[in-house]
């Protein structure tokens, strides 16, 4: 060999080594392999730098298709040559950016796996347990967060981030979602300072987003122009022509494109959009700039949301109340009118009508609807003609109906409870009754019954026993309770969709506990307090409609049942438990609720949960009902009953 050459050859080899950019498939499966080891320190170096190449691959595919489609534009003359054309050379054009920016494209071709890993946000489970064995528990509580954020129903992440909490040297401001996208992360940001009024700090904000969300986009469109994948076609097998596979190509760009919209409203870990989300800033910024004065802008934002929500009264009043007030007609916002005339079907399948502010003209008072957290509706809030009057909340109770029961006695409505479809009773049942159904609970219950077995399924600190209607029947069937208290137990529960009779008994004299025996959650959905939402989707149980607790007791310390706002923190409301006591509510996002630590004692209560679909009654209710009428019927008197209390839907 020449060694003249060698010199160049060298110098050759570490450009292009300067070049390229390390496959985050291989750096982060080195990291997996230093984990297996215990090898902490390379666990952190690998993964973060597997992070960091991910992200960078992902930036330079954007920028380089952004690029190329700027620099080889389709024209209006679309013959074959000239599509084929502009096709080949943003394709020469995408190779040679990438090329430059990240090194050989074949190197950073990775698994499907992979790419779910990181979606996932795999990786930072494991750095969150590296960081916590090199002693770095501010860096641990970040990726744990991050982690938790797309996997909120990982129970044992969310015990972690508690444990984190109580660590010297770990403050709030260390839980950042490191993997935060900037559209939805200002928009909670603004949706909070709306909430505690301060308007333009909202304002800016929301703008903020906006700007942010349609960046996201162009993004999104972009990242779909890559290769696709076709399920179900062989183009090798059958030869398919060029205008068949281009025509297929384009097909899959544009199911990807269509999908951007909805990925863009989709929270981390969750499958729902949140309803109406672009459409949303301009409610926000209508309404927030009304209240700092600034009507012009007003009148232009909610022209924009008509350009989505054509036909909706509210907001129709709303125009031409602001167009009072600025003397003009005013013009909706271009971009928003420009996105729109592109992606009007995409965007029609998100927009299902909602709905959050408008004007009722009545009196010579204009009212309008502000944002609620729960679910998007609004309540009505009188506002004065003069410019800086305060809004104050009008409440329009719908709390029905007699009550069926001589005695019992409604303690406190939705309005003193500071919320929505909450009730209080007492005297429900007697003090004879709730002894009675004390006494069946340390008979028949079971530890861990109602929690696939888990003694102590919400906090460590406490064990749980539980028992179903169904299988008190059969205890009571085979003697070993009274028939009389089974029966007390199913008629206290009558017409409900699912019910168990649980204990919760702290394992111990805890005085200083800050654990909830229940954590805050709703009912039906999934609470997502960092956004603001409850997702209305599995493994929530969405059928719920109604829920109750029915306490049996109150001779205990602790155990407070509580009504939280959606940040899942501020306590709109606390319930002390006693004999006969009930508290009723709706089982969605508008009722965060939480039961406070049990420190002494034990608290003795029937769950009980209602909902209006027949399609989602148990199975375990059904046989109780038969089992019941038959008792009734005197028909089943020296026959065995078939009781299984494990049958279930």
């Amino acid at each position: 060999m020449d060694r003249t050459l060698f010199p160049v050859l060298v110098f050759l080899l570490s450009v292009s080594s300067a070049a390229s950019l390390e496959p985050y498939d291989l750096l982060y499966d080195t990291a997996v392999q230093a984990f297996s080891t215990g090898d902490y320190e390379n666990v952190v170096l690998y993964m973060e730098a597997a992070l960091s190449s991910y992200a960078q691959v992902r930036s330079s595919k954007v920028r380089c298709r952004l690029r190329c489609q700027d620099q080889h534009p389709f024209d209006g003359t679309f013959s074959d040559l000239r599509f084929f054309d502009v096709v080949l050379q943003r394709a020469a054009c995408m190779n040679a950016c990438i090329d430059e920016k990240l090194g050989s494209q074949s190197v950073h071709k990775v698994s499907e796996d992979v790419v779910q890993d990181f979606h996932r946000r795999i990786p930072y489970n494991y750095l969150q347990l590296a960081y916590q064995k090199l002693q770095q528990p501010e860096k641990a509580a970040a990726a744990a967060h991050t982690y938790f954020q797309a996997n909120p129903e990982h129970v044992e992440m969310g015990q972690d981030l508690e444990q984190y909490k109580d660590l010297q040297g770990v403050e709030e401001n260390h839980f950042v979602d490191r993997e935060a996208r900037p559209h939805q992360f200002t928009f909670t940001k603004a949706v909070k300072f709306y909430d505690r009024g301060d308007y333009e700090g909202a304002a800016a904000l929301f703008e903020d987003a906006l700007v942010e969300y349609y960046k996201a986009d162009v993004e999104c469109r972009a990242l779909c122009q890559g290769p696709q994948g076709f399920e179900g076609h062989d183009h090798l097998r059958y030869r398919y022509s060029l205008h068949e596979l281009v025509s297929d190509h384009f097909t899959q760009v544009l199911h990807c494109e269509h999908e951007c919209v909805r990925d863009l409203a989709t929270r981390p870990g969750r499958l729902s959009p949140m309803e109406n989300y672009l459409p949303l800033h301009y409610d926000y910024l209508q309404f927030a700039y009304f209240k700092v004065n600034r009507p012009e802008e007003a009148l232009q934002c909610v022209l924009t949301y008509c350009l989505f929500h054509e036909e909706e009264e509210f907001m129709t009043e709303n125009v031409e109340f602001y167009r009072e007030i600025v003397g003009h007609e005013g013009k909706p916002r271009e971009e928003a009118a420009w996105y729109l005339r592109r992606h009007r079907q995409e965007l029609e399948l998100l927009l299902t009508g909602s709905r959050i502010m408008g004007v009722d003209f009545t009196e010579g008072v204009s009212r309008m609807r502000i944002p609620s957290g729960t679910n998007g509706w609004m309540d009505y809030v009188p506002i004065s003609e003069k410019k800086n009057a305060s809004a104050v909340v009008s409440l329009q109770l719908r709390e029905g109906g007699p009550l069926l029961y001589d005695g019992v006695k409604l303690v406190q409505n939705s309005l003193a409870l500071n919320g929505t479809q909450r009730v209080l009773l007492d005297h429900v049942i007697s003090e004879e009754e709730c002894s009675n159904l004390r006494g069946l609970a340390h008979a028949v219950t079971m530890a861990g019954d109602g929690y696939r077995g888990r003694m102590s399924p919400h906090t460590p600190n406490e064990k749980f026993e539980g028992a179903t209607v169904l299988k008190t029947l059969q205890y009571g069937y085979e003697g070993r309770v009274p028939m009389r208290s089974a029966r007390l137990f199913y008629d206290t529960s009558e017409r409900v969709r699912r019910i168990k009779l649980d204990k919760h008994r702290n394992i111990s004299q805890q005085d200083h506990r800050n654990d909830l025996s229940h954590p805050i959650h709703a009912d039906n959905c999934l609470l997502d307090p960092d956004a603001n939402e409850c997702w209305k989707e599995p493994p929530a149980y969405t059928y719920r409609d109604y829920s109750a607790l029915l306490y049996l007791n109150g001779d205990f310390d602790g155990g407070e049942f509580i009504f939280t706002e959606m940040d899942a923190k501020t306590v709109t409301a606390s319930v002390k438990p006693k004999c006969g006591r009930l508290v009723g509510f709706s089982s969605g996002g508008e009722n965060p609720h939480g039961v406070k630590a049990v420190t002494s004692g034990q608290r003795c209560a029937v769950a009980l949960w209602f909902t209006l679909d027949p399609l989602y009654r148990e199975l375990e209710r059904l046989q109780a009902d038969e089992v019941i009428q038959a008792l009734d019927t005197q028909s089943v008197w020296g026959q065995g009953l078939n009781i299984n209390p494990k049958d279930e839907l």
